[in-house]
């Protein structure tokens, strides 16, 4: 079994993502990523990756999969400031591919919470590259109270 890695932000304090943050201990995102993100001056947050070789599909384009996955991580974050303890899981996940990406590109997500329920968060958002829409997509997160 490998070693444990704490759980948390770290801020990056130098390179190209110097200023964005990091979640450490999400091994699934840091091999499909890495991903970043941080707050505009506005509160709003964006998320963003660069596109590498190991993103891309057959085409030559950003796969999908990476595409949905770095949808997923955006839900996360835009709605981190609500989530609290509480330990939280994707209910639902929509996404409509509006373009496509490169390697080397930066892609970025912003989006914003539509609704807080009693344990459901809807949100939505768009994932752009040099301000050309890749994919808007929308998805249902659910907060887990205790041991269920």
């Amino acid at each position: 079994m490998g070693e444990r890695v704490s759980r948390g932000p770290v801020q990056i304090t130098q390179g190209e993502w110097r200023g964005w943050t990091f979640w450490q201990g999400d091994a699934f995102e840091a091999q499909s990523g890495p991903f970043y993100y941080r707050s505009d001056l506005d509160g709003r947050v964006r998320c963003a990756f660069r596109a590498g070789q190991r993103h891309i599909n057959g085409s030559q384009a950003v796969h999908g999969g990476c595409i949905l996955t770095f949808a997923d991580y955006s839900l996360f974050t835009i709605a981190l400031s609500h989530l609290g303890a509480d330990r939280t899981v994707t209910v639902s996940l929509t996404g409509e591919f509006a373009g496509s990406a490169r390697e080397g590109d930066l892609i970025e997500s912003s989006g914003e919470v539509v609704k807080m329920g009693g344990s459901l968060i809807f949100l939505r958002g768009i994932i752009e590259t040099q301000r050309r829409p890749i994919m808007n997509f929308s998805g249902i997160l659910k907060k887990i109270r205790g041991d269920t």
